[in-house]
């Protein structure tokens, strides 16, 4: 059991002005600094022309990701670090800037956090961002995550014979394709919003993955599913339901599976006193901020719903994600 951490005069302020970090990161990303570097070394002035800001406030920016150890300064002159240079520039296939950003849109609604715990609702922010933008954001974001995730994750899950994955709100279907990748006879259908399909098609075309990969529009609280399956993939889309909610669209995929399917909940789970870990605590706000009834659940919840809609042999595999997430899994007989 680790020790208790040491609150503090220095860890309290130190923990209450942690967001200006945040901010000197998030700032860097949307203005695209770490891209205008890329694998050069530039001067102050040179990377405020590519960037198109004010110089002496983009020196005081790099200044302060040169002192968090984003960016390297030598005679005056800015590089990306190696961190930067994988997960912050564009050109790097690992960039993570989009979830940095969906992040960025999250801030209005996180500051009036004490407002949505009064009055139990959630917070409509008020920035400037259009709904492509955050579209945009928000589902290549999840990509970033995913495929950070999915190359592990798809290895501890036996799907051998297994024949037609629905990824039910996938999104980009990031795991749809590396389930696929990783089970070569085996076909997906990724299940979202039409607006998704753009999305979704990217990824599909960028793995070659079209034979094994399509997409179907709908909506999966109000449109049926079209289609029989014996895997049913569900990867954080339950924390954003209420339990009503989430019963409903676990009926949806069990009407949508062949007897013997799995089915298979990837999300972040509480424990019992809810109290822990941190993460899926947190982000238990965040759904508290962002939807009507969203929450993180416990893992005994998300079972007691598995077999409310006739699941058997659930259990928790061991998997562990960057982010505490977690997979629990069962079989319909």
């Amino acid at each position: 059991m680790n020790p208790p951490f040491d609150w503090n005069p220095g860890t309290i302020l130190a923990t209450s002005g942690s967001y200006w970090q945040t901010c000197v990161l998030h700032a860097g990303v949307k203005l695209n600094v770490f891209s205008i570097i890329g694998g050069l070394s530039l001067t102050g002035d040179e990377i405020a022309e590519g960037i198109e800001a004010d110089p002496h406030g983009t020196k005081m920016l790099l200044d302060a990701l040169t002192a968090m150890e984003l960016i390297e300064k030598f005679d005056n002159r800015y590089a990306n670090t190696p961190a930067a240079l994988k997960y912050l520039s564009q050109d790097s296939p690992d960039y993570l800037g989009y979830m940095i950003l969906h992040h960025h849109h999250l801030v209005d609604s996180w500051s009036q956090l004490s407002l949505a715990v009064k009055t139990g609702s959630p917070v409509r922010d008020t920035g400037s961002w259009s709904e492509e933008e955050r579209r945009e954001n928000f589902l290549m974001g999840m990509y970033n995550n995913a495929s950070l995730i999915a190359p592990k994750l798809v290895q501890e899950i036996d799907l051998t014979g297994r024949t037609h994955l629905l990824d039910l709100g996938g999104g980009p279907g990031t795991y749809a394709v590396h389930f696929c990748l990783r089970n070569p006879e085996l076909k997906a259908t990724v299940f979202d919003l039409p607006t998704t399909k753009p999305f979704a098609e990217k990824v599909i075309d960028q793995f070659q993955v079209g034979e094994q990969v399509s997409f179907q529009g709908g909506d999966y609280l109000s449109d049926d599913i079209s289609g029989t399956y014996d895997v049913v993939w569900l990867s954080h889309i339950l924390h954003a339901e209420g339990p009503k909610d989430c019963r409903r669209i676990l009926r949806k995929a069990v009407l949508a599976l062949d007897r013997g399917g799995l089915i298979i909940v990837h999300d972040f789970f509480l424990s019992e006193s809810r109290t822990a870990p941190l993460f899926p605590a947190l982000f238990s706000l965040n759904m508290l901020l962002r939807t009507d009834s969203g929450q993180s659940y416990s893992e005994r919840e998300i079972i007691e719903m598995l077999s409310g809609v006739g699941i058997e042999k659930i259990q928790r595999l061991p998997f562990v994600g960057p982010t505490e997430s977690g997979i629990i899994m069962g079989v319909l007989p």
